[in-house]
């Protein structure tokens, strides 16, 4: 009985894991080996993500390489700030999956 509470406690909604596309130059050169690259929630795992692409966009991934990236540091009127640390994942999906983001 209480693994069924545990299990409906730790599942996440698909779209709370992922939070937008990263635009880049070099996320654009990534596309046509097809890996994409997104902005997740800094508590998710792998397996986590892998999931929510799956969900989200009906296709197949190989592989997840996550980086976690620090916030700088930034000079605000009130003293010294500092910006989010983020997440970043670079999902590659398997030969023959469709396009996500379509033609650019």
């Amino acid at each position: 009985m209480s693994t069924e509470i545990n299990a409906a406690q730790t599942t996440k909604d698909p779209r709370d894991v992922l939070i937008a596309p990263v635009v880049s130059e070099k996320s654009y050169a990534l596309l046509d080996q097809g890996k994409y690259t997104f902005l997740v929630d800094p508590r998710c795992n792998k397996t986590e993500i892998k999931k929510a692409v799956e969900d989200i966009f009906g296709v197949k991934v190989s592989s997840v390489h996550t980086m976690n990236r620090k916030g700088k540091a930034r000079r605000t009127r009130f003293g010294v700030g500092k910006r989010k640390d983020t997440k970043r994942a670079i999902v590659t999906l398997r030969e023959g999956s469709i396009d996500i983001f379509g033609t650019l």
